[in-house]
């Protein structure tokens, strides 16, 4: 075991471990450390505790000190001269006519470094953009190019729940999600009810897929011929998989059709491999496919982060 704390550089970003060096450090705490991009300003967010060993990246960096009150006023300038450097930036974009958007500005905490954030839709040569920064900062310029899920969790948003981003909130790293997912709970497969305010895949599909994947297999699938507690065969019209109600066809009375609903203990029938992807593109999904190249775009990975 080896005593750390976690430290945070921005809201909801990546947590690194930090030696604590026999300080009392508590979360909500502020300090320097020494990063890979310089003297950095963080917020503790894992007071003092003790980890297994693999769990850390050696070697492991110390904290330099506990944050003082000049310490956060430096911090507070470097805020406000990130607003005059995107201003900054954003003009020199504007005169070398660059296909970017810039996203944000960021200074390190020792002012030895500046980063500016950006997308755009292929590659982009910024190496005179670099120089006329340079000419204007006085310090070392770097340019990140992020995709579009970057792009949301440093802007912000509200989601179509209503609350702020996740990404933004507090998911510190993007995880896979796939159009299964949106499968597996019943959702509308219209892209522009499952794509988040980046375009891409919410990631709130992930946070219920384990659930939804348990009750599923407990269920028949629709269209599976089941056998009821009372006595009757029927093909199963449609399930309620939080409720685990299944309404089935079933044939009462000779010729006669009737939609009953059961509870699955009710029911006997041949549990069945759930289905996967290909079923995503089956006419009973009843998808155009303009709405399936949609899904396939969304669902197309862009690889890690690259915020810290």
């Amino acid at each position: 075991m080896i005593k750390v704390i976690g430290v945070r550089f921005r809201t909801a970003g990546k947590i690194y471990y930090f030696d604590p060096a026999g300080l009392d450090i508590h979360t909500g705490d502020n300090v320097i450390v020494e990063t890979v991009r310089g003297i950095e300003y963080g917020y503790v967010v894992l007071g003092n505790r003790e980890v297994a060993d693999d769990k850390v990246i050696q070697p492991l960096k110390q904290v330099i000190r506990m944050a003082t009150d000049e310490d956060r006023m430096v911090e507070a300038r470097n805020k406000e001269k990130e607003k005059e450097a995107f201003k900054i930036c954003l003009e020199k974009i504007r005169k070398r006519g660059l296909e970017m958007k810039l996203i944000d500005a960021e200074y390190t905490f020792d002012n030895n470094k500046v980063l500016f954030y950006f997308t755009a839709d292929g590659r982009i040569d910024f190496r005179e953009l670099v120089k006329d920064l340079a000419a204007v900062f006085k310090t070392r310029i770097e340019l990140r190019q992020v995709g579009v899920r970057d792009e949301t969790k440093i802007l912000g948003g509200i989601g179509i729940c209503g609350r702020a981003l996740c990404c933004h909130s507090y998911l510190s790293e993007f995880i896979p999600v796939s159009i299964k997912m949106a499968k597996e709970q019943n959702l509308s497969l219209n892209p522009t009810k499952i794509s988040g305010v980046c375009g891409r895949l919410m990631c709130c599909l992930k946070n219920e897929e384990e659930t939804y994947q348990v009750l599923n297999s407990k269920l028949p699938n629709t269209g599976d011929y089941v056998t009821t507690d009372d006595g009757l065969k029927g093909e199963v019209h449609s399930v309620n998989v939080l409720r685990q109600l299944v309404k089935v066809l079933v044939t009462v009375n000779h010729d006669e059709k009737e939609i009953r609903e059961y509870r699955v203990e009710q029911l006997k029938f041949k549990p069945r491999k759930r289905k996967g992807n290909k079923d995503n593109k089956d006419s009973a999904d009843k998808n155009s496919d303009v709405e399936l190249k949609a899904l396939e775009a969304l669902e197309k990975k862009e690889g890690k982060s690259k915020l810290s």
